[in-house]
């Protein structure tokens, strides 16, 4: 099998230790971001550094993961974009969160000049990267998802699942995020019900993950809560975006959502809550389980970490 050339673009939490498993498997991997810096230790593992988006137009597979659709389509089709010459990668792959709308309308601009796209979001962060326990949902034409394939396998470490034609898996995707705001929202809620009782919320967090409504995130989220921890792996800006998704596509497709919504409102709130911190944006660019804060202003609670460390069941990549 010919070895592909591979172009990839964005590098923040997600981006970077994803294209770094392509480069650390040996693949020819070709990157431009726009702050070169967080480039740079790739090419001491083998990767090629490019000097602009439309160095990377004689790549087989482009590879983007960037923060909006505004920022796909600025990297494909702006200015020194990939699409900005003559010459177009067959197949991009575009690993995004972005909307249903977007991604159609990209696929069609990129069906113009001849490029199938393979619309796969991921499902983790930085951490489940590089533990090999990310996991992908690709859409888009069958051949062009084959062809590809191995890649995301690569990437993920947990298997990609296909899901169909199209912008299926941006559903996927939106609807997972759903998930993931309504869980943690709820878990801030229920966690405090219990310490305001009189329960640690070490020992609460314990007992939920060994029942059958624990799960790997709450496993991993667990020390965030009990130690009041708020490293960054995905922000409530972002997690605010995803909610806005999730009911657009319920008023497209007529499904009601109301916890949802809900969910919506509650991350609002911390939004405002976050005035009262003495550095609001700073705040805001903290992880967005901070909502365990909030709820706990509501609440007239305040709180202190527990100094427990407990275990996120990704230690081997820490």
């Amino acid at each position: 099998m010919k070895k592909l050339k591979i172009g990839w673009i964005g590098f923040g939490r997600m981006g970077y230790p994803m294209a770094e498993r392509l480069v650390v498997a040996g693949h020819d991997v070709h990157v431009w971001n726009r702050t070169k810096a967080k480039a740079e230790p790739l090419v001491e593992m083998g990767a090629t550094l490019v000097g602009s988006p439309s160095s990377l137009s004689s790549c087989d597979v482009l590879f983007t993961m960037v923060s909006t659709g505004k920022d796909v389509n600025q990297v494909y089709f702006g200015e020194n974009g990939v699409l900005s010459g003559d010459e177009t990668p067959s197949i991009f792959v575009d690993c995004s969160s972005i909307s249903v709308e977007q991604s159609a309308e990209l696929r069609e601009r990129l069906s113009a000049r001849g490029a199938q796209l393979v619309a796969a979001p991921v499902s983790g962060n930085g951490k489940c990267v590089r533990a090999g326990k990310l996991s992908a949902v690709s859409s888009g034409p069958r051949d062009a998802f084959e062809k590809v394939e191995h890649l995301l396998d690569e990437i993920a470490g947990r298997g990609v699942s296909y899901v169909g034609e199209g912008e299926l898996s941006r559903v996927c995707k939106i609807a997972h995020n759903v998930f993931l705001g309504v869980v943690t929202q709820n878990l801030a809620e229920i966690t405090l019900l219990c310490e305001k009782a009189g329960i640690s919320r070490h020992a609460f967090l314990s007992f939920i993950n060994s029942s059958v409504m624990g799960s790997v995130f709450t496993q991993y989220k667990s020390n965030a809560l009990v130690n009041l921890d708020w490293a960054t792996t995905f922000t409530p800006e972002l997690m605010r975006k995803d909610l806005d998704l999730g009911l657009e596509a319920a008023r497209n497709w007529g499904v009601t959502m109301p916890v949802t919504a809900a969910t919506r409102e509650a991350y609002q709130a911390h939004f405002g809550a976050a005035s009262v911190q003495h550095n609001p944006e700073e705040y805001l660019q903290q992880d967005f389980a901070a909502v365990l804060e909030t709820v706990a202003l509501m609440s007239d609670m305040s709180l202190v970490s527990e100094k427990i460390p407990v275990p996120t069941g990704l230690e081997a990549s820490e």
